[in-house]
């Protein structure tokens, strides 16, 4: 499991329920659902856990993995990719209020950073996945310490 390469980005445009919800290919927890979420996937066996990628940060955990294998806990949000936007993991469930492909073009220029980006509305976050690895027990372990400990 790898860090974002570069910190958040912010970014506010609005927000509507999308008519054909996107396939999942991640699963997002910010804050406490992002502990919530750490401590669900070290739970799973091996096996399981050999089936995602991610990167996580501060107060942020991101899991790519097929659709049928991402984990849920209450409050998580799924993210698919929009054939318009194919450098952005958007949720699967919203839609923004500008043309995907014109918030793909400005993100990634606005970022700076590797792509796919997972966009997350409600924390106003854009997180650098592209540099996904492998989800390690033990790294996951060590980040859910580092975010229990810290203030």
């Amino acid at each position: 499991m790898a860090s974002p390469s570069s910190r958040a980005h912010h970014f506010s445009p609005s927000w509507s329920p999308r008519a054909q919800p996107l396939r999942a290919l991640a699963v997002v927890g910010v804050g406490p659902v992002a502990l919530a979420l750490a401590r669900r996937v070290l739970s799973v066996e091996d096996a399981a856990l050999a089936r995602w990628s991610g990167v996580a940060g501060p107060g942020v955990l991101v899991l790519l993995g097929d659709t049928e294998s991402l984990p849920w806990v209450e409050g998580v949000v799924y993210l698919g990719r929009d054939a318009a936007a194919p450098s952005l993991l958007l949720p699967c469930t919203l839609a923004p209020d500008v043309a995907p492909a014109l918030l793909d073009r400005a993100l990634v220029a606005r970022a700076q950073a590797g792509t796919p980006l997972a966009v997350l509305p409600r924390s106003g976050q854009l997180v650098p996945v592209g540099a996904a690895r492998p989800v390690s027990r033990e790294a996951l372990s060590t980040w859910l310490a580092k975010q229990e400990a810290a203030p």
